[in-house]
């Protein structure tokens, strides 16, 4: 069943587990995610990023999630990642997808906040739920972002501007970066906390991919009720063909399908442990019920 991103996070934040998104890459990760969710009864969020749309075409990826979410068993949404191109989230809005994330974090604050309030104009217009970063999380990914710190402000103002411009949830820095660590985070649980106690709206964590599961606890424990997975399921998925196809030029079997159904499997097996570990599995009817 098809859900709203808001909503679904909403239940997490009350419930004291978060919500996967993960970023899928073609409709077979996007099976494989829906599968693994499905199979655990944990709602999910597939995530997409700008790359993967341009990739693949806002239409096409459209079919494909509906086709998959329309006969699960669990609540899944469809959510735009890390976007600052406002053309590219009128096309998705258009498209009735979940939600999207407005990264307004290469502006500055008054133009970051006047054009997250015009996003949520247009997105709340066509039901569609907003994230929102206004201050920059460290990492590329998929093209969008920067390795340096370009803008960040404090708890107070990020709650203040999530109240004028009324999105939906909010992604702040929280020590965590996109991409793989090169050495360990400093990671800022207690900004959660502070933001809380300003702020009602869902917490987002960004850069969750080689956190350990006490991390993750920590996070949740503090207030994130949406974590984001890309990185590890990239890696899963172009491991599991990177051995497939060292085996075939072994053997010369060369077998599409079968390299599809072990992509599958490693994906899902990826989706299942980060649904685990944030504590939604075997939540899917309340969340839904929720919505």
């Amino acid at each position: 069943m098809i859900a709203s991103t808001a909503q679904l996070a909403r239940h997490g934040q009350a419930h004291g587990y978060a919500v996967a998104a993960i970023n899928i890459l073609d409709d077979l990760s996007l099976r494989a995610v829906v599968a693994a969710a499905a199979e655990l009864s944990s709602p999910v969020i597939v995530q997409v990023s700008v790359k993967t749309v341009r990739s693949i075409g806002v239409d096409l990826l459209t079919a494909m999630f509906r086709a998959a979410a329309a006969g699960a068993p669990v609540p899944v949404a469809l959510h735009l990642d890390h976007c600052p191109d406002r053309q590219v989230i009128a096309d998705v809005v258009a498209a009735g997808w979940s939600s999207v994330l407005f990264d307004a974090s290469d502006r500055d604050l008054a133009q970051a906040e006047a054009e997250t309030a015009e996003v949520v104009a247009l997105a709340h217009g066509a039901g569609v739920d907003v994230e929102s970063e206004i201050e920059n999380i460290i990492g590329v990914e998929d093209g969008v972002g920067s390795d340096v710190s370009l803008h960040g402000y404090s708890v107070e103002v990020l709650a203040d501007v999530a109240e004028r411009t009324g999105v939906d949830l909010l992604a702040p820095q929280l020590g965590t970066a996109h991409g793989e660590y090169r050495k360990a985070p400093v990671l800022l649980p207690d900004r959660v906390r502070e933001l809380a106690k300003l702020s009602e709206r869902p917490i987002v964590l960004h850069g969750g991919t080689g956190l350990a599961e006490s991390d993750f606890r920590a996070f949740i424990d503090a207030g994130v009720a949406k974590i984001n997975i890309s990185t590890g399921l990239k890696l899963a998925y172009m491991h599991s063909a990177q051995e497939h196809l060292a085996r075939a030029e072994a053997s010369g079997k060369w077998d599409p399908p079968s390299m599809f159904a072990d992509i599958s499997r490693a994906v899902r097996a990826e989706a299942a442990k980060h649904l685990e570990m944030f504590g939604s599995a075997g939540r899917a009817d309340a969340a839904a019920v929720a919505r």
